[in-house]
């Protein structure tokens, strides 16, 4: 299974002059979707759950496709359904694509996997409550906080962010909650804060500002850091005043996601997953936003994980 990545460069250059130049929405494709399909998703307050769910539902309405969406702690373990056979299409961030890649952190061997495309970015929240004495991370000593599920993308940064900041993890009283159970513990009390890597706007998080005023904690103070140990993954981002109801910008991290399949699943089906991405565009988004965000200029910007033949494929017939 041991896979090297420097496919990837090669699909870049060979793509590089093409990337501002493609076309709109096209709802054809030829090629043949798989029968039946399996999404590994994350915790159904998330964007992930959202965002597979509507394609879910497009393929079933449009193609006749089979969908099983699967609820699941996110990033890391969608991976490993990937590598077991058990998931055929799964969304993960760049950063745990990368582990899986090498072989590292997580995974005990490299995962044999190809991207179909690069769809939106995630950002990391630190949310506790508005009127929380928590400004930055080092108030976070002696505090319950939520680092994410086990096997989640949430829980990878987490544990980065706190391992380049200014006080350990033994610090603090962690716990290892989803999406959906840190809001109810934040919410009533039972924690000070949760870490959250997620898309703008995390609909949990929207219905949870609506109910009880939150603040995000800035975490711009470790982003170089981590570039400087994990790669050029994570960038600066901000999350925009309104959002959520903040009351001003929030500077935090920023890391892709990427959709990523086995590398044996057939081009035809990679190339008509792709043309669906973009053919059913606004019928995705009409679903979840997220959809909306998915990008001609970017989608190809999948490191560290090659693009898959078949998407390859469709991004070269789609140019001007």
């Amino acid at each position: 299974m041991r896979r090297t990545i420097g496919a990837v460069t090669a699909a870049l250059l060979a793509l590089g002059t093409l990337a501002g130049c493609f076309g709109g929405e096209d709802s054809s494709w030829s090629g043949r979707l798989p029968d039946r399909l399996t999404i590994a998703t994350g915790g159904t307050t998330g964007i992930y759950h959202g965002y597979g769910q509507a394609l879910a539902d497009v393929l079933a309405e449009q193609h006749g496709v089979e969908a099983e969406v699967l609820s699941t702690g996110g990033s890391v373990e969608n991976l490993a359904l990937l590598a077991d056979g058990e998931a055929q299409l799964a969304f993960s961030a760049a950063d745990a694509v990368a582990d899986a890649v090498h072989g590292t952190g997580a995974f005990d061997a490299p995962v044999d996997l190809r991207a179909l495309g690069r769809v939106y970015d995630d950002f990391a929240h630190l949310v506790v409550p508005a009127d929380s004495p928590v400004e930055e991370l080092a108030d976070l000593r002696g505090r319950r906080v939520s680092v994410g599920a086990t096997g989640s993308g949430t829980s990878l940064i987490a544990r980065r962010v706190l391992a380049a900041g200014p006080l350990p993890e033994s610090d603090l009283r962690v716990v290892e909650l989803g999406i959906t159970e840190s809001l109810d513990a934040l919410s009533t009390g039972r924690i000070d804060a949760f870490f959250w890597s997620g898309g703008l706007r995390t609909p949990g998080l929207v219905e949870l500002a609506e109910e009880t005023p939150i603040r995000l904690v800035p975490l711009d103070g470790v982003v170089d850091e981590l570039r400087d140990r994990y790669g050029q993954g994570y960038r600066h981002g901000t999350v925009p005043e309104g959002i959520y109801g903040l009351e001003a910008d929030v500077e935090t991290l920023a890391v892709p996601n990427i959709l990523v399949v086995p590398t044996d699943l057939p081009d035809d089906a990679a190339h008509g997953l792709v043309a669906t991405l973009f053919g059913a565009r606004t019928a995705l988004a009409e679903r979840a936003a997220a959809a909306q965000l998915l990008d001609r200029t970017r989608v190809i910007y999948t490191e560290p994980a090659p693009l898959h033949d078949g998407a390859l494929r469709y991004f070269r017939e789609v140019k001007d």
